[in-house]
């Protein structure tokens, strides 16, 4: 799990509640950690296998690619999870496989450097990587955004990586300083040394957690103004299109407070217990059960979280387990092809009128409904691109009397 504390546990002079939560059970804490990281890095391995699809001239056409900058956020939010979890994984194997190490950590005395470097740079790594992965989903968010308001250059994706890993580098860099000043081995005890270390943790995740749902709701509203503009009506399939692009988005919310929610209030119920003058009385039992409840919630929940924002994205991709529930097909008709198809017929000498289409906007627009809305199977449904009632209606219309020619 991804928590400040586990770099405080590197300071021999240890916090009461600090103490608390990483003496309760220490090696079922660990090995639950350990599982469950190895659990998301199967599923996650599961997820990338290729599923059959079905083939004939029935079988759904596959949705239009995402654009590049997209898909490179969502490659480095991935990327950093996969890699935080590799953290998390490793330190729990070291904490269950050679205890004698471990134990050496809150040896202020010792000679031996390696188990402090070890508990200070796996810390710091995991810090480091989840935050990464936080700034790029605000940047996912930030970028949904400026796509549908055609706002988004090819230059944002470097700007984008300045943000993300240089906040990050920087907010870690800054809490280890002054977590850690003068030395591991001189931690001082107080909330003076510790506060910056867990601000500069839990700052992107409070932003993520804030920024993103406003980011979201803009956009949501942003494409419904876009569908609305691109004909003048606002249609039924048009309405399940929007309604897949605000699902997705409550999806990815939905996961990110249930894998972070148990950091916030454990993290909340320890500086309870730091600031009370005795931990241990017994008024305070019921908040120290919650503080190790949460506490073991969250080895579970954060190293899950990359696999369930896979799931919340696009759905299970994986080999196919016959658990697919059947898909209910949303014919998605592409601006610039219904617009070339009805200035084609506007040409022939036998159609005699024809309705107007004006595309706003379609290339650009098509592309971004198409990257918010790939891969939203998980609920069952696909948005593809075609030509749908709305041609067969310019079609009509621009034969109206040829019957009675």
């Amino acid at each position: 799990m991804a928590s400040p504390r586990l770099g405080t546990f590197c300071c021999p002079t240890r916090d009461a509640a600090t103490q608390l939560v990483l003496s309760f059970q220490p090696r079922a804490f660990h090995a639950l950690c350990l599982g469950s990281g190895a659990l998301r890095l199967v599923l996650g391995l599961l997820q990338t296998l290729p599923r059959r699809r079905p083939a004939g001239p029935g079988a759904p056409s596959t949705s239009p690619p995402a654009s590049a900058r997209i898909l490179r956020i969502l490659r480095a939010a991935a990327a950093c999870d996969v890699l935080g979890c590799l953290g998390i994984i490793l330190r729990s194997a070291v904490w269950l496989g050679f205890p004698d190490f471990v134990e050496n950590i809150s040896d202020g005395n010792g000679t031996d450097i390696w188990p402090a470097a070890f508990c200070v740079g796996s810390s710091m790594w995991i810090q480091l990587l989840y935050s990464a992965c936080f700034w790029w989903l605000f940047c996912y968010a930030v970028d949904a955004y400026l796509v549908i308001r055609r706002s988004a250059g090819l230059s944002t994706i470097v700007l984008y990586h300045i943000m993300a890993w240089g906040l990050a580098l920087l907010l870690c860099a800054e809490g280890a300083v002054m977590l850690y000043y003068p030395s591991v081995s001189r931690c001082e005890r107080g909330l003076d040394h510790a506060i910056p270390h867990y601000i500069t943790t839990y700052l992107p995740l409070l932003l993520v957690l804030v920024a993103n749902p406003v980011l979201f709701q803009k956009t949501v509203t942003a494409v419904a103004s876009l569908l609305k503009g691109r004909q003048g009506i606002y249609t039924e399939n048009e309405r399940r299109m929007g309604a897949v692009i605000k699902i997705r988005f409550f999806k990815i919310m939905l996961v990110l407070i249930a894998c972070w929610l148990s950091n916030i209030i454990n993290e909340s119920l320890l500086f309870y217990l730091e600031m009370q003058p005795d931990i241990n009385a017994g008024s305070l039992k019921r908040v120290r059960d919650a503080a190790k409840t949460t506490w073991f919630i969250m080895g579970i929940l954060n190293p899950a979280q990359g696999f369930l924002l896979s799931l919340a994205f696009y759905g299970w991709t994986g080999c196919c387990m016959g658990l697919q529930s059947p898909k209910m097909v949303i014919q998605w008709e592409s601006m610039t092809t219904s617009a070339a198809e009805v200035v084609g017929s506007c040409v022939r000498p036998e159609n005699l009128t024809c309705r107007k289409v004006a595309p706003v906007g379609g290339h650009t627009s098509d592309e971004a409904l198409s990257m918010l809305s790939e891969g939203s199977d998980a609920s069952t449904v696909e948005i593809h691109t075609a030509s749908g009632s709305r041609k067969e209606n310019d079609v009509d219309m621009a034969h109206p009397t040829q019957g009675h020619l």
